[in-house]
């Protein structure tokens, strides 16, 4: 389905399971279309009892987009697009999973929408409270990955654009990088997308922090914290920092994972601690 935000941009979501079952938003990483989020995982969810509701941010897949370079929203505008999302959908509250910027979103959605968040699962990201401070950058090799101008993928050579994207997942990834897996995902990204280099306008638009980021807000929240042990870009110390941030957050650290989705022999581990905040939110209040 598609639906309009508030400044007339246009999202094109997706929706996975019963519209009884409890909702799970998902908040992907810079420049993530809503493929990035493996279909299995996505059907593992729903096979649990889950609804899973996954979405193009703007400059990603067959959402609204801005010319390369120039991206005409902030990232106010793409924290309210989430929201959109669930007004669009009638989702009063949602379980919120996101990972690197997404999880960064999730944050900030829960310290200015509470009402909207029923739990949190933070994946490979980072705390937003600037008092959270002393943590590790990212790894050298990873930061020249970041400073090299890697090649724009070209829609009109469709196997070099997929070859393009799959490398640009490698360095950031942990031992077992799963590159059949990627590659597929990277096909349909390609297929599916009005403009690949547009993905980049996430990195240029500006982050200003809202107005609360005081992460101890969110004593009371069932939250979940998940971070590998091989991130290259925010080492594992991020993690631990930032579910020692929030008042009883729980940690699940997955060995050998990077800066990514956890892999896919971490999954049942990771749909298990989803249900088990599941049953903590229900206890609390009910959702849906």
């Amino acid at each position: 389905m598609e639906i309009e935000v508030p400044d007339g941009s246009r999202l094109a979501v997706e929706v996975l399971g019963p519209p009884d079952a409890p909702a799970l938003l998902l908040l992907g990483g810079g420049g993530w279309s809503r493929d990035w989020w493996d279909d299995d995982l996505c059907a593992l969810l729903v096979a649990r009892g889950l609804r899973v509701i996954r979405y193009d941010p703007r400059d990603t897949g067959a959402s609204t987009t801005w010319p390369a370079g120039a991206p005409g929203y902030t990232g106010a505008d793409l924290r309210a697009d989430a929201i959109a999302v669930l007004d669009a959908l009638g989702v009063a509250r949602a379980h919120l999973v996101g990972l690197s910027m997404g999880g960064g979103i999730a944050q900030c959605l829960a310290l200015s929408h509470p009402e909207r968040v029923a739990a949190l699962t933070l994946v490979a990201t980072s705390p937003v409270d600037p008092t959270v401070g002393d943590l590790p950058g990212p790894d050298p090799s990873t930061a020249a990955a970041f400073a090299q101008d890697a090649p724009a993928p070209d829609p009109a050579d469709p196997d070099t654009a997929v070859t393009v994207l799959v490398e640009a997942e490698r360095p950031f990834a942990g031992p077992g990088f799963d590159e059949a897996r990627l590659r597929r995902i990277a096909t349909r990204v390609v297929a599916r997308s009005h403009d690949l280099a547009a993905a980049g306008n996430h990195f240029l638009a500006d982050f200003v922090p809202p107005p609360r980021t005081d992460l101890r807000a969110l004593a009371g929240l069932s939250v979940l914290v998940v971070h590998g042990t091989a991130d290259p870009l925010f080492p594992v110390e991020h993690g631990r920092a930032l579910a020692a941030a929030i008042p009883g957050a729980r940690l699940l650290e997955i060995e050998g994972m990077g800066h990514q989705l956890p892999p896919e022999p971490a999954w049942d581990r990771l749909v298990d601690a989803l249900l088990a905040q599941h049953t903590d939110a229900a206890g609390a209040t009910g959702w849906r």
